[in-house]
């Protein structure tokens, strides 16, 4: 099974905000996920992101692979070195 971490929209419409979540690769985008570790919200000046860390590097450990667009928020959050 492969585990991605990814952003999952809640947002209404014009306005978004995400979950950061751990959920399989099969799944849709929006649809099942295994953890929620995060938040983050592009539109709040400036724009908000909230993450449990040890979660991050907990599943990273594991195998999870980061999106292009969460691997830049947890570097600018400290996960990655």
């Amino acid at each position: 099974m492969a585990v991605k971490i990814r952003l999952k929209r809640i947002g209404a419409k014009k306005a978004p905000y995400y979950r950061v979540v751990v959920a399989d690769s099969r799944s849709p985008r929006d649809g099942r996920f295994i953890e929620e570790i995060g938040t983050y919200s592009p539109l709040s000046n400036p724009s908000e992101f909230k993450i449990n860390t040890e979660a991050a590097r907990k599943w990273i450990a594991n195998g999870a692979q980061p999106t292009d667009t969460v691997r830049a928020l947890l570097k600018k959050a400290g996960v990655f070195e």
